[in-house]
């Protein structure tokens, strides 16, 4: 939000802080009342949130979940929207546009990721967007093979022969000779 609208600095921390309420509220109390030299910056209130209310060791544990993170059976939209969310938690190994590439395409399912991998991206939206497309068309073409499939099936002729029955029932009327 603070990067389409441009806001300066101070609004940055202005703006979310009026809108805390509860315990967060006479926590951002506490903090101003500490007084800081420097004015405080929005990464530093990040920092400080963190510190008050993700605890260190389960900060680790969603850094390790966002190192392990793999598409699977996610959507596109559904990996990238988790790596998003956890990525923060990998801050110091996402420090580049490059590197947040670099890992998103890496865990890409294999059938994205070979078609994508060859592709140069100017930022880490485009490279997503492309994702969604390639997917996008991989999911048609596959349907698309599951219903020629099924169409070539229903026009097999069945190769039971008499609807499944059993050739010796129709021989009953033939007269019993030897050897029968």
């Amino acid at each position: 939000m603070f990067e389409i609208k441009e806001y300066p600095d101070r609004h940055k921390v202005a703006l979310p802080t009026y809108q805390f309420g509860g315990k967060a509220e006479y926590w951002w109390g506490t903090v101003r009342l500490r007084g800081e030299e420097d004015p405080m910056t929005w990464e530093r209130l990040r920092e400080l949130m963190d510190n008050q209310y993700c605890p260190r060791d389960v900060q680790r544990m969603k850094e390790r979940e966002f190192m392990s993170l793999q598409q699977g059976n996610l959507s596109v939209m559904g990996y990238a929207s988790r790596f998003n969310e956890l990525s923060r938690f990998a801050s110091h190994q996402m420090n580049t546009e490059v590197r947040k590439m670099d890992h998103f395409k890496e865990y890409l399912r294999g059938d994205i990721r070979s078609i994508i991998v060859g592709q140069t991206f100017e930022n880490f939206q485009d490279m997503y967007q492309r994702a969604i497309k390639i997917a996008h068309v991989l999911e048609e073409s596959e349907s698309a093979s599951r219903a020629l499939t099924l169409r070539k099936r229903k026009m097999e002729p069945s190769k039971r022969g008499f609807q499944g029955g059993s050739y010796k029932k129709y021989r009953t009327n033939y007269p019993q000779g030897k050897g029968t």
